[in-house]
């Protein structure tokens, strides 16, 4: 069973050498950011800083959370040396069996509880993680938890939030994201305050379900279940009827207000550039609660890889096969390369019938507002994991005046940095898609040369003995 909480996860990481502590003192302002980044672009351990410039001793925080594919193993409660492809099959069968979460009378995260006058959010160690930064950022590696007050349905889902004074955070819940639609169809025409808790220092998996595309009215606490093999065990917020995991190390609890609007950012965000700042409606903050030595996690988005890509690669993959499967595609495989940042989607089909690529492009255009306006499909002779195929397939099977669909009016994130402001305002940009498949009028037999690999090309007795001896021939 993976682990259950983050501390524990933390050991798993110490065990596997995939964390680093930091005992020398690092400052909030830029150092702190500085060092996650770096550690993100080597694929280095994650940073576990010890002392914060500024905050007394007990406040730390762990970096990097889950920015290499090893710390996502370590998560599942695999080898870190497991690959990628066995990685989102593991997330794919889990994510199959939700569970549903266990409600506690208590738990850890309420050790500590602030109210009223004492609230001040500048008590605790939030980052200013990027030069240009419109605010400092205490979520970037968390939970937000909305409620749809006519259902049961319960919204987990990962906005930034930055710090905008003592007692109001501002959170980048836009129109597109779950959140943002209910506070707009349920709460801004009532002209009522949305309660929100942003829940930080959760168990890994619980934030890989936050940010899980999942359809409105599932709720990511069940698949958080799911991919723990457990419940998730939660309490109830102390001015609202929320409920957060009870392990949390820290809980913001407040109101989204539905008539007042504040700058959020600008930020280094997930695209690798720090994209401009919008106006937000800002939540109140009603309670702080925490546990003793709290560890707050944060995540330094930009340049690949990150948190963010590791994520979006493994639930984008699986959300999107599935749709395709559900829509009848002859779908092999689905790779959405985290070096790509969510915006590049690789597919391999059966090519049963001649428009099988358009048929893929068509339902992935219609996903909008989602990230990924490049698509690939690929035959189904090609490993969507293996980059040394997907390119070498593109370059030679993609014609240029037939293969390539260009869909200039599409339905894309705000975020997007190639939009104009025009364009950003109403979210409207373009998609392409490459036809990487054999045409079907081509004879398998006459017309597509055999493609030249060890896989391929040698004969099955000499393969197994070159694999058998590989160590002997002295290589590693």
């Amino acid at each position: 069973m993976p682990d259950t909480n983050l501390r524990d996860y933390i050991s798993a990481l110490e065990r596997t050498g995939d964390v680093v502590h930091i005992t020398e003192e690092v400052d909030w302002d830029l150092e702190l950011g500085a060092i996650i980044r770096r550690a993100c672009e080597l694929r280095a351990p994650a940073p576990l800083f010890h002392r914060i410039k500024d905050y007394a001793t007990g406040y730390r925080a762990l970096g990097a959370p889950m920015a290499t594919f090893r710390r996502f193993a370590v998560a599942l409660g695999k080898s870190p040396q497991t690959g990628i492809k066995e990685l989102i099959k593991e997330y794919e069968e889990r994510m199959s069996r939700p569970i549903k979460p266990l409600k506690v009378g208590s738990g850890p995260c309420k050790e500590n509880i602030i109210t009223g006058d004492d609230i001040d959010m500048f008590r605790f160690p939030a980052p200013y993680e990027h030069e240009g930064d419109g605010n400092r950022f205490i979520g970037t590696w968390h939970a937000v938890v909305t409620k749809d007050p006519d259902s049961d349905w319960v919204n987990w889902g990962m906005y930034r939030i930055g710090l905008h004074s003592r007692k109001h955070v501002a959170g980048h819940w836009h129109g597109a994201t779950d959140a943002g639609r209910l506070l707009q169809s349920k709460y801004v025409p009532q002209k009522k305050p949305m309660p929100v808790a942003i829940a930080i220092g959760l168990d890994p998996l619980c934030c890989l379900a936050a940010v899980a595309p999942l359809p409105p009215g599932h709720s990511e606490v069940d698949y958080a279940g799911g991919l723990r093999r457990s419940p998730v065990e939660l309490v109830k917020c102390e001015t609202s009827e929320l409920y957060v995991p009870s392990n949390a190390e820290f809980v913001i609890e407040g109101e989204i207000l539905p008539d007042v609007k504040i700058p959020d950012g600008p930020f280094g965000d997930f695209p690798g550039y720090q994209v401009w700042g919008f106006g937000h409606r800002p939540a109140r903050v009603k309670a702080i609660t925490y546990r003793n030595n709290p560890i707050f996690t944060f995540s330094n988005l930009g340049m690949p890889v990150d948190d963010s890509d590791m994520a979006l690669s493994v639930t984008s993959s699986v959300a999107i096969k599935k749709e395709l499967k559900e829509k009848g595609v002859p779908v092999i495989d689905v790779h959405v390369p985290p070096e790509c940042m969510g915006h590049m989607v690789v597919v391999s089909v059966r090519t049963v019938y001649s428009t099988v690529a358009d048929h893929v492009a068509s339902i992935i255009d219609a996903r909008a507002p989602e990230f990924q306006h490049v698509t690939m499909v690929m035959d189904e002779d090609v490993d969507v994991f293996n980059w040394d195929e997907v390119l070498h397939s593109f370059v030679t099977r993609c014609n240029p005046k037939r293969g390539v669909k260009i869909n200039p009016r599409r339905l894309v994130s705000g975020l997007t940095p190639f939009l104009n402001p025009r364009e950003r305002k109403a979210m409207e940009g373009a998609s392409m898609a490459f036809d990487c498949t054999w045409p079907k009028d081509m004879s398998r037999e006459t017309d597509i040369p055999p493609r030249v690999s060890f896989r391929e090309m040698s004969p099955r007795q000499v393969k197994e003995k070159v694999m058998a001896k590989w160590k002997e021939y002295g290589y590693k």
